[in-house]
């Protein structure tokens, strides 16, 4: 068995404020047998958006999608699995959202993207982007930690699921 993958996950705003599409979304999340092992609802601040978003710093959507993201809370999950950057792509869909409506409409953005900016869902894109975005926004959150003293656990499902705060938690032996 290969070791579990794990990726940052963001539920955009206009997600979070539709009960019924977040629990749509959640739903997926669950029943794709993803792990979730860290999970809080915050508005992004301008100061992590500018930072996580600074590769499209010159790019004419930039401010449309800072200010998108900063403008209610969003949902973030660190998310595990085996290969779980690629099957998280693989359900959000294309991001931009009009072509996942008409090339991939059972995905996420497919589903639920409005505009590529408010294009439903973010998912790391490699290991390495996986390791910095992890750490925007969950600071106290240590990767190299979890993959020593928690990754076994989670792969084998020594692990419960709180609903109430939709993450995953190690069973207590």
């Amino acid at each position: 068995m290969t070791i579990l993958e794990l990726t940052l996950a963001i539920i955009k705003p206009h997600i979070v404020k539709n009960p019924v599409f977040l629990d749509a979304v959640r739903n997926v999340i669950l029943n794709s047998d993803f792990k979730i092992v860290k999970s809080k609802r915050k508005r992004i601040s301008l100061d992590e958006a500018t930072h996580f978003y600074e590769e499209h710093k010159h790019k004419f959507f930039y401010n449309r999608l800072v200010t998108f993201m900063t403008s209610g809370p969003s949902d973030l999950y660190v998310l595990a699995k085996e290969n779980a950057i690629r099957d998280w792509r693989s359900l959000m869909g294309p991001t931009k959202s009009f072509k996942a409506q008409y090339e991939a409409p059972n995905t996420l953005r497919g589903r639920f993207g409005l505009s590529d900016t408010r294009n439903a869902t973010h998912g790391s894109d490699s290991p390495e982007s996986a390791r910095r975005e992890i750490q925007i926004f969950f600071p106290d959150f240590n990767v190299d930690e979890w993959y020593r003293t928690a990754e076994q656990k989670f792969r084998s499902n020594l692990i419960i699921f709180s609903k109430e705060e939709f993450i995953h938690k190690i069973v207590d032996t």
